[in-house]
């Protein structure tokens, strides 16, 4: 490599072989921040602010999971590098929710809870989502909704929207997901009485809820497994 380049041309081509290699494994988190950053950044030393972001946000899944208010307050990473790491996200969650579709769900629940902790786990209000299945319990293509938005601690949902739209889907079956900002995943009472109406208006078209869940940025609670459903 000539003498004229800067060091860091060197070190971001290491950094490449080695994923190259052998993917992200024995990396630092800051290594990975590194990589995700030369693709935003592409002619600056991208290791002092990976570092500034760990410390900052903790790891991968913080600094992916901050506002891009935040991201922006963080110095040498200019306003392009924010939306590039939003970008990033954006595309794992089509990717998780992707490789559900048109798969048994009931399978495989991890994976759906996965993608749910990933869409709507780290929002600061709480969401309600719907993901609708066919008569075999697979994921239908763009399949998944959300029903409502609401407050830091309230989600407001309505039975008769909820079916109008699966049965519009031509959903034979549904899967709820809703989060909880405070990252307590245990349902409220609100959550079993809300589960059952909804239960029960699905029924009442022929439409089965095999499950819903309750997610934070880290954890999942299941009606089903729990034997609520």
């Amino acid at each position: 490599m000539s003498k004229d380049l800067p060091h860091y041309f060197g070190h971001r081509s290491r950094l490449r072989n080695r994923f190259v290699k052998s993917g992200l494994e024995g990396m630092a988190d800051y290594e990975v921040i590194e990589l995700l950053l030369t693709l935003a950044i592409p002619r600056k030393d991208v290791k002092e602010p990976a570092k500034i972001l760990i410390e900052r946000f903790g790891n991968l899944k913080g600094i992916l999971d901050a506002p891009i208010e935040e991201l922006r307050t963080i110095e040498k990473i200019g306003t392009v590098t924010p939306v590039a790491l939003k970008i990033i996200r954006a595309a794992a969650v089509v990717y998780l929710q992707q490789s559900v579709e048109d798969r048994e769900v009931l399978s495989d629940p991890l994976q759906l809870a996965a993608f749910w902790r990933m869409r709507i786990g780290h929002l600061n209000n709480e969401v309600f989502e719907v993901a609708y299945l066919d008569s075999a319990h697979r994921l239908l293509r763009d399949g998944v909704e959300t029903l409502e938005e609401g407050t830091i601690d309230r989600a407001n949902v309505y039975p008769r929207r909820m079916v109008e739209t699966a049965l519009r889907r031509g959903a034979a079956a549904l899967v709820l997901a809703h989060n909880h900002p405070n990252g307590n995943v245990q349902p409220s009472e609100q959550d079993k009485l809300l589960t059952r109406a909804l239960v029960l208006a699905a029924e009442a078209v022929q439409v089965k809820i095999v499950d819903h869940l309750i997610v934070s940025s880290g954890d999942v609670f299941s009606f089903r497994e729990a034997g609520l459903l």
